[in-house]
């Protein structure tokens, strides 16, 4: 249970900033640019923590909860997930609804923050990110059905853990399905291009960036932090699909799924370099298209 807890946690705190760095470094690459170092994340962060903050007048103690609950929420999350094959700390069956709540709790509080703020600019941003949450959703249910029916568990930890080595040889088209659809989910969530991106300023195209736009110093931290947090989340929910499988040392499960986790952050700048961002009504035709793919998995499963 505390060696568990050791690599999540070490895992969690250390890994989830240097995704964000392959992922810029990657897309520069695609650009011809040098680009940040890989290492940028963590600077920004360090310098978040030391500033001051800037706090509107209108904002209620909402504005101030919606980054600790943007950062514990995922942080409690990933102690239910299993990193590769070092099993999560926690879990009990039905942790698999738990940890979407937590993380539409986390939503939930950056939108009510972004609303607290009184601006019509932010509220915009929080009801397309709450609308394409729901069009998210049904993909993540029904990928989770799908390992139910394989795996006969009904905890995170024991849907991607060994017994899904063995539905790999019965099931593979369906699975290979579900991590396409985790793959979109993972893009959706974390507001990655084709669906948002991260690094716009355009008003009438931003989606998460423009809700957090009156966060600084430490707020703003946090919120980056747990964003991070959010991706390394998903990625190894990804990750689990596609490995199922354990070498025996925790050491050698930690590298092995820290390589996975890079190769993946590398996939996503690949992406985002060769893709260009989806006209806004487009998205939900694509969401609801993979939430199709993702019912099509379960089909082709049970027939």
């Amino acid at each position: 249970m505390l060696i568990r807890l050791f690599w999540h946690l070490a895992l969690l705190l250390g890994l989830s900033p240097l995704l964000l760095g392959v992922i810029a470094k990657t897309k520069a690459g695609f650009a011809g640019r040098k680009g940040p170092p890989l290492l940028q994340p963590y600077y920004d962060l360090a310098r978040l923590f030391r500033k001051d903050m800037v706090i509107s007048r209108t904002t209620t103690w909402l504005f101030r909860a919606g980054p600790v609950v943007g950062i514990t929420a995922p942080l409690v999350a990933c102690l239910f997930v299993p990193f590769g094959a070092i099993g999560a700390p926690l879990g009990f069956d039905g942790d698999l609804i738990f940890v979407i709540y937590l993380l539409g709790l986390s939503r939930f509080c950056t939108a009510v923050a972004a609303l607290d703020t009184g601006s019509a600019f932010e509220g915009m941003g929080a009801a397309r990110e709450v609308t394409f949450a729901c069009l998210v959703e049904p993909t993540v249910f029904f990928v989770l059905i799908v390992l139910v029916r394989l795996t006969g568990s009904f905890s995170l930890g024991g849907l991607f853990g060994p017994a899904l080595a063995t539905g790999w040889h019965t099931a593979a088209p369906s699975l290979m399905l579900a991590i396409f659809c985790m793959l979109v989910v993972t893009l959706v969530e974390n507001c990655r291009i084709p669906f948002d991106d991260p690094t716009t300023h355009l008003e009438l195209t931003m989606i998460h960036e423009v809700m957090v736009l009156d966060h600084s110093g430490p707020d703003f931290g946090m919120i980056l932090y747990g964003a991070a947090m959010k991706l390394l989340l998903l990625g190894a929910m990804t990750v689990g699909l596609a490995l199922p499988v354990s070498l025996g040392s925790a050491p050698l499960d930690a590298a092995v799924f820290a390589l996975a986790m890079l190769i993946l952050a590398v996939l996503i700048g690949v992406v985002e370099s060769v893709i260009a961002r989806l006209p806004l009504l487009k998205v939900p035709q694509l969401l609801i298209g993979t939430s199709l793919l993702s019912f099509f998995a379960l089909i082709l499963l049970l027939r």
